[in-house]
């Protein structure tokens, strides 16, 4: 009896032995768990950190790869003496008593340019008859902040166009695009009476690639004598405002300057503008003077 007694208390010490082993074998695999997954996340996050430093290294480097704006480059790159824009035969049709022209005290010769001329035919007690003509030139370059040439001088034209035809104190007002004159141009007159008389306007602005001329002639008989044609002198504008085109064209020879490379400079003859009419002359044109309209386009 006493050895089945102590049997007994043997299988029930090696069984409580088997349970408390057990025991801590649940409690050791359930500790590694969370240290598997610990280090199963900081794996995670690492790869993700460098992904993400990848990513911004390659944005980084395109974008300091993007290539500076250009602006495609001026057509023309130079203006002819505005003084010999005309022929000696045509300023003898316009001016026919003018001697010679007074080039504007503002020309740089590359960007801008005018020239006048005045006639005067006394006829003493029978009166006289009275011409102006000036010739205005501006070019344009392209701006990579403005646009380029060829737009700057559109809008230029624009804006010298209207000019003309809202000049304060103009009477029977007409316009009409003239053909065959560079890109694009348009004939204004106007007729328009001063102190010395009655003038009959007109004005021819033309653009030619990067270039606008405007040509502005008037006429008047003085001191009794009688008017002159607004056909004639509207045809005679037009004849020389083709010329000056022309002039502007030869200039720059048949390929017409260095169109077709981008260009990055700033433009500074573009905000400027031709010089102002003669203050002086009894046939200063009323219209609003090239270097205003200028002005206000910049």
């Amino acid at each position: 009896m006493q050895r089945a007694a102590e049997r007994e208390q043997r299988d029930r010490r090696e069984q409580r032995e088997r349970r408390v082993k057990g025991l801590h074998r649940v409690l050791v695999g359930a500790g590694v768990v969370p240290v598997m997954l610990m280090a199963a996340a900081c794996s995670s996050d690492s790869g993700s950190d460098e992904g993400t430093t990848d990513s911004s290294a390659k944005t980084s480097a395109s974008a300091s790869e993007s290539p500076s704006p250009t602006v495609q480059a001026a057509a023309y790159a130079a203006l002819p003496e505005p003084c010999k824009v005309l022929a000696k035969k045509t300023l003898e049709d316009l001016v026919p008593k003018a001697k010679s022209g007074k080039k504007g005290s503002s020309d740089d010769g590359q960007s801008r340019g005018s020239c006048s001329w005045s006639s005067l035919d006394n006829n003493g007690v029978k009166g006289s008859q009275f011409r102006w003509l000036n010739v205005s030139l501006l070019r344009f370059d392209s701006d990579v902040t403005r646009g380029s040439a060829d737009k700057l001088a559109r809008d230029y034209y624009e804006t010298q166009v209207q000019d003309a035809r809202s000049v304060s104190g103009a009477k029977n007002v007409k316009s009409e695009p003239v053909a065959g004159v560079g890109d694009e141009a348009t004939a204004v007159r106007y007729d328009l009476k001063k102190k010395e008389g009655s003038f009959k306007q007109q004005a021819v602005v033309a653009r030619v690639e990067n270039v606008v001329v405007t040509l502005d002639y008037n006429g008047a008989g003085l001191a009794g004598d009688k008017t002159p044609s607004a056909d004639t002198l509207n045809k005679l504008a037009q004849k020389a405002a083709k010329e000056a085109v022309a002039a502007v064209t030869k200039a720059n020879g048949s390929g017409g300057g260095s169109a077709g490379t981008p260009s990055s400079t700033p433009s500074k003859s573009a905000s400027k503008s031709p010089s102002k009419s003669p203050s002086g002359s009894p046939s200063k044109t009323a219209s609003k003077s090239p270097s205003t309209s200028a002005s206000k386009k910049s």
